[in-house]
């Protein structure tokens, strides 16, 4: 009787023979895509794709949203400036090329009188609306969103409708004071009611606030990469809300689009002509950054001495902007008769009412009111002090109006300024004025606000192109370090660590004897 081999053996197949077919059976093409989609399972982290697809569609929403109200303010404010100040006072402010979707009106000599009493009268009733309805929504607006972002992400609805109102009172009489802040606010409360509404956690609802601001600031300014890393960049000193920027991102890009689907795609100084980079002017640029830090550090005293004079002011308190509104209306008539007394009408547009951005459109490319050599210099420096004092009466007053816009204009006065002194004394024909005014614009900003990325893709998005991301580099990177104790927004905590929420958080888990958990296998020394 012949014996089997044991079970754990197998008799020997013996040599293979060529062409032969393999007794064993091959595994089929679904089984083999069974095992590779097995494997990335295990491989891959799960993704949280609901989470993820919820954040997106609520940042979109707010986008969409976002967009819609900044067209409608940026156009309400562009018919009540033409109806107020052109109609009554008999003033154009010099417009940047991107600025309007109106058609320039004819008007007449300035009626004086009324262009000084005008901002008192916006300013009564930006004091009126925020003092008795929401006292939040006065001032500039960046501030105050920074400390509802740190502290859990929540703004009244009446915000969004009071700002509005608020602030076309102060812009529309020509208020010193910008769109970007007001719309900043909006947007962060416009993302702070889509969180409320919609089913959202804590966490989710800071980063709608956070998607709102970006929308906001993309849909006046038209900037969509620069208007998104300001917003997740604004929330502190020395840090940045990293989890923030792909909703700010997408929800900055629908507004923008929004934006330009409705009044046509154009950036607000046009197409500006290239910026060759020349590695001799770097150390101008470093002196630019100096000049530039002090003139940001003395723009941000000036907007704490007019608050806290505005505070100390005896009766009520709406009626403070209107006070700061007659001081400024006085000094911007004065202003506006000098220059249209000494170079022209056309050159008493170049004053102070307003968001000021014809101004800088000046500084950049040039005015056929300006005159030339140091008597240009003169009258630039002229102009930065005379726009920064207005911007600090209007904002320190407690006028609902950004500060985006005068940090942007009073730096680009001082970059231009200084760009053609130094194309007096260096005799290059290589050096620009208009890099520097960008330059200044840039770095004013980036350093007050601590934001030094934001500065460096708005200035790239304005100029249209990365011909200046050298410079900017180098002057932001000297006045972040000139300005480290100095900042525009005080709201702005120094890095998460110091940030109120979280502060808060960790004193609660202190409290209730929470302890970190201890890894297995780490010894505690």
């Amino acid at each position: 009787m012949r014996s089997r081999p044991p079970a754990d053996e197998s008799p020997d197949p013996g040599p293979a023979v060529a062409g032969a077919a393999d007794p064993r059976p091959l595994p089929g093409p679904r089984r083999a895509a069974r095992a590779g989609f097995s494997f990335l399972r295990r491989a891959a982290p799960p993704l949280d794709l609901p989470i993820l697809g919820r954040t997106l569609l609520h940042a979109a929403l707010v986008g969409g949203a976002a967009g819609l109200v900044g067209a409608g303010f940026f156009a309400s404010l562009e018919v009540a400036q033409r109806g107020l100040l052109a109609g009554l006072a008999g003033y154009a402010p010099l417009r940047a090329f991107g600025e309007t979707f109106l058609k320039e009106g004819a008007a007449g000599p300035p009626r004086l009188l009324v262009l000084a009493l005008l901002p008192a009268a916006g300013g009564l009733l930006s004091g009126v609306l925020t003092t008795w309805l929401a006292p939040e929504a006065a001032g500039g607006g960046g501030d105050a969103i920074i400390h509802a972002y740190h502290h859990g992400g929540r703004v009244r609805r009446r915000v969004l409708w009071v700002k509005w109102l608020a602030a076309l009172g102060t812009l529309a009489s020509g208020g010193s004071g910008g769109r970007e802040g007001p719309t900043m606010q909006i947007g962060g409360a416009i993302g702070a009611l889509v969180g409320r509404a919609l089913p959202a956690t804590r966490r989710e609802r800071r980063i709608l606030l956070v998607a709102g601001i970006a929308a906001g600031i993309s849909a006046v300014f038209r900037t969509p990469l620069g208007a998104a890393l300001l917003a997740v960049e604004l929330l502190y000193r020395d840090d940045f809300e990293a989890e923030a920027l792909v909703p700010a991102v997408l929800s900055s890009v629908i507004a923008y689009s929004v934006v330009i689907a409705l009044y046509g795609e154009t950036t607000l100084f046009g197409r500006l002509q290239p910026f060759p980079f020349v590695p001799a002017h770097l150390p101008l640029y470093a002196l630019l950054a100096v000049a530039t830090a002090v003139g940001a550090s003395a723009f941000v005293r000036a907007l704490r001495l007019a608050q806290g004079a505005a505070a100390r002011l005896p009766g009520p308190e709406w009626a403070r902007p209107a006070l700061g509104g007659l001081a400024m209306g006085t000094l911007g008539a004065m202003v506006a008769w000098r220059l249209g007394a000494r170079y022209g009408p056309e050159a008493a547009r170049l004053g102070v009412f307003g968001g000021g951005y014809g101004v800088a459109q000046a500084a950049l490319t040039g005015h056929r009111g300006l005159p030339g050599g140091w008597e240009l210099v003169a009258l630039l420096l002229l102009l930065c002090a005379a726009k920064l004092v207005a911007s600090a009466l209007t904002i320190g007053s407690g006028a609902a109006a950004g500060d985006f816009a005068p940090s942007l204009v009073v730096g680009g006065l001082l970059g231009s300024a200084f760009g053609h002194a130094a194309a007096l004394l260096v005799r290059d024909p290589r050096l620009d004025p208009a890099a520097f005014a960008l330059v200044g614009m840039g770095t004013f900003y980036g350093g007050v606000a601590h934001a030094p990325l934001a500065a460096l893709v708005l200035v790239a998005e304005l100029a249209g192109s990365y011909d200046l991301l050298v410079p900017m580099m180098l002057a932001v990177s000297v006045a972040l370090v000139a300005l480290r104790g100095v900042s525009l927004y005080p709201a702005q905590p120094e890095n998460k660590a110091g940030a109120p929420d979280l502060r808060r958080a960790a004193r609660w888990r202190s409290a209730q004897g929470w302890k970190p958990p201890r890894l297995r296998g780490v010894r505690r020394r």
